[in-house]
């Protein structure tokens, strides 16, 4: 389909089908991409096998924090602008089909390439060949031409594009929008496609061959998380001088342009920039010395934490309260985040760990004024505004982020 004949069918409302389908469209990548198709006047089959996140979508809800999200959402359903399935043979027989499905790391940090193609597998009886599949989210370098040779080896023509997300989570919609979307295909055909669909909602393509867009996704993720890495090792070199690393930090970034996007230390990761620097160090053969440096610097903070506190405290004998769990702030994702990970070790040493969160969704959670009233020390895992203004009741604090100047800190 053209981006004439995209456009043409933005602007008919009686579509009786979807003008394109997104698998795995209730999730976190999912939903920002759908509503802002939407938004354009496309129809949309969400296709998810999360059948509580897809009830909560036609409910008027979203399933969890996206800014924008909510008027869109019921913009759309107010237009019939959503369609939503839960099986693989429900998607469209026509338009593109998105899949917002990566590849995970197992157990011993290699790709699992084996879930994109079993995805892959249960969506091939019901795409006709000549459609558009668009790989979405971060894959393993190669695979998408990969997944392309595979298809073709099914006797099953299908015209293959990736097309990186690159959002940050809780503000997709609002980046869709603004940044430059990269696009690639295995065809010229698949490009030109991919270029028409994204054309609707990106203000500027950027074209790339698959594995190049496939290395600019993962790079992106693993500068990051180096990034947090080298500021993490700064605050534990400066913590072990007995200096304050956040007083340097700001003295360091004010008015020097240079040091302006040196992040501030802290618990740092989430869902992606761990699992891509992984799959980085997967490809290379363990040869990428920075990323597996930077995995035990960020990984390994928790742990500094505690082994400090073990040291100056008898935990044994103390209540541990831990604020936030979500794996940043302003956030209700708990997925890898650190935040529970301090939580388990510190479970297996002090009297009793206490969590809470103002986002997250777990039943272990309390009240947050019940865990500062019940915990010997504080911990700041996760530096949600509600905790700057909140009654601490002077008792000490850790916090590697430097987010409570007020508060009682523990050296």
């Amino acid at each position: 389909m053209s981006l004439a004949e995209l456009k043409d069918r933005i602007h008919d409302p009686t579509a009786e089908t979807a003008d394109l389908t997104v698998v795995g469209g209730a999730g976190h990548v999912g939903i920002p991409l759908v509503l802002s198709f939407a938004a354009k006047g496309l129809t949309v089959n969400v296709n998810d096998r999360n059948e509580d996140a897809l009830a909560l979508l036609k409910s008027g809800q979203v399933p969890f924090m996206e800014a924008g999200a909510q008027p869109l959402l019921a913009k759309a359903l107010a237009d019939k602008r959503l369609f939503f399935t839960s099986k693989p043979d429900a998607i469209s027989r026509k338009g593109p089909v998105i899949i917002t499905i990566g590849t995970p790391v197992d157990e011993f940090l290699n790709p699992v390439r084996e879930v994109v193609r079993d995805c892959i597998d249960s969506l091939l009886p019901s795409i006709c060949d000549g459609q558009l599949l668009v790989l979405r989210s971060t894959l393993y370098p190669g695979t998408t031409d990969w997944i392309d040779g595979y298809i073709k080896s099914r006797g099953r023509d299908i015209r293959v594009s990736f097309c990186p997300e690159r959002i940050v989570q809780g503000r997709g919609i609002e980046e869709l929008a603004s940044m430059p979307q990269l696009l690639s295909g295995t065809t010229p055909e698949a490009e030109g496609e991919a270029a028409a669909l994204f054309g609707v909602i990106a203000p500027k393509l950027l074209t790339l061959k698959p594995m190049e867009a496939e290395f600019a996704k993962l790079f992106n993720n693993a500068y990051r998380y180096i990034e947090f890495a080298i500021t993490n090792q700064f605050y534990l070199i400066t913590k072990s001088a007995g200096l304050d690393y956040g007083r340097i930090l700001e003295t360091m970034r004010h008015e020097y342009p240079r040091a302006q996007n040196i992040p501030g230390p802290g618990f740092a990761a989430g869902p992606c920039l761990v699992k891509d620097t992984m799959q980085l160090l997967a490809f290379a053969r363990n040869e990428f010395a920075l990323g597996n440096a930077a995995i035990m610097a960020n990984e390994g903070l928790p742990l500094q934490v505690i082994g400090d506190l073990r040291r100056n405290y008898d935990l044994g004998n103390m209540a541990v309260g831990i604020l936030g769990m979500a794996f940043k702030a302003e956030s209700d994702d708990p997925r890898s985040s650190l935040s529970y990970k301090f939580k388990k070790v510190m479970t297996g040493i002090a009297r009793e760990v206490l969590t809470t969160d103002p986002y997250v969704v777990d039943p272990n959670l309390l009240p947050l004024d019940e865990v500062i009233e019940r915990s010997d020390l504080l911990v700041l895992a996760t530096p949600h505004r509600i905790y700057r203004s909140a009654d601490l009741q002077n008792k000490p604090v850790v916090d590697v982020w430097g987010f409570l100047p007020n508060a009682k800190q523990i050296p």
